[in-house]
């Protein structure tokens, strides 16, 4: 098969889809790789390093997009894009297509095969693609929550671990998967008060035992976030419905319970954000205040630590890159569940429900295909 690599194009993302070390896996098994010039430029990868590994540099998104059977990127395609992409051409990316209804009816008007990483899953529930960029994200949220609740920033000047004679911040993480077990490990280690909230008992009971004493977990209620709202110096919307829309948790009446200055982090920001104040932001403008509660809601957090994160995610993805090309998506959906449930638009028509269900679209099972 020949893959794709393209540099992205998304306001401030600096991660590629591969690493010249996941490039040298797929040239040793037969298949040829097309890199987009200066595409790992960002993440420390020259042209030279994916050539010595046995790529081929391409000069354009055109290029990649002509030749290729199975393109990939970090994040969605781009306007710019869609007119490049070909029917049957698999795509293969984050597509976060529950927010996105104007991409959503591009890939179904250009019949191609649209696989996401965020909604392949694992028979226990887990999410191997997601769950890099959730640990870089779910660490970076509470290195900006700190940093924005300076005055400077509009924060109301909390130092989250405190000083003795002084209490120490209180962080409240609505949300207990990923995203917010690695935001309460940040939160704990600089010795803020943790609330996470969550409404899998079974999985407060894991958390309680793996986390700090300093961390206290919760049972999530619309009373026990009214509750705790008001002490709360960062809050961190950390829920996820895989595939579907984010469900609006704190709503823009209960930014009047909160102290002026709060920080409020979205990491649920890409599939629609958790807060119903919340709207995409980038690195190079993060914030924004509402009624006087700082609002973070970049919707590519990982991509500002680009080295860390890029070899993070070819780590998870190589081994579904190398399964689709070595058999054909049809074979690798037959044979791997996994790879199956990453079938969001499929030949015109939409194969994973929460996507069908924002948008009022009708589902077809992935089976139908296969």
């Amino acid at each position: 098969m020949i893959i794709g690599i393209l540099k992205e194009i998304k306001q401030e993302e600096n991660r590629v889809a591969m690493t010249p070390g996941g490039v040298e896996v797929m040239v040793q098994n037969g298949h040829t790789v097309l890199v987009e010039r200066t595409a790992g430029i960002n993440s420390g990868f020259e042209d030279a390093d994916y050539k010595e590994q046995g790529a081929e540099i391409a000069a354009t998104p055109e290029d990649i997009y002509a030749r290729c059977d199975m393109v990939m990127h970090v994040k969605e395609p781009l306007p710019p894009e869609y007119d490049l992409i070909r029917e049957n051409q698999i795509v293969f990316t984050y597509l976060h297509l529950a927010a996105a209804e104007e991409l959503t009816r591009v890939l179904i008007s250009k019949k191609s095969i649209n696989i996401a990483y965020e909604t392949i899953q694992k028979d226990d529930g887990s999410l191997p693609l997601l769950t890099p960029m959730s640990e870089v994200a779910g660490r970076m949220a509470l290195q900006q929550g700190a940093k924005y609740l300076e005055m400077e920033h509009g924060g109301h000047g909390v130092l989250l671990g405190g000083v003795p004679g002084v209490d120490p911040g209180t962080v409240l993480i609505i949300g207990g998967g990923v995203v917010g077990t690695n935001a309460a490990k940040i939160a704990c280690g600089l010795g803020a008060k943790v609330y996470i909230l969550d409404q899998s008992l079974e999985r407060l009971r894991y958390l309680s035992d793996i986390m700090p004493r300093n961390c206290f977990l919760l049972m999530s209620k619309p009373s026990t976030l009214r509750r705790l709202i008001p002490e709360a110096s960062v809050i961190v919307g950390a829920v996820l419905i895989p595939g579907a829309k984010a469900p609006k948790l704190i709503t823009r009446e209960m930014l009047g319970l909160m102290q002026k200055g709060t920080v409020m982090v979205d990491v649920a920001i890409d599939q629609g954000g958790c807060f119903e104040t919340s709207r995409p932001t980038t690195h190079s403008n993060p914030i924004y205040e509402v009624d006087g509660i700082v609002h973070y809601c970049v919707a590519n957090m990982p991509g500002a630590v680009p080295r860390t994160s890029t070899m993070a995610l070819t780590n998870a993805t190589l081994p579904y890159v190398l399964e689709i090309a070595n058999l054909g998506w049809k074979d690798a959906m037959r044979q791997n569940s996994e790879i199956r449930l990453g079938a969001n638009v499929v030949m015109g028509e939409v194969t994973f429900k929460g996507v069908a269900d924002a948008f009022g679209l009708p589902y077809t099972p992935i089976e139908t295909f296969l």
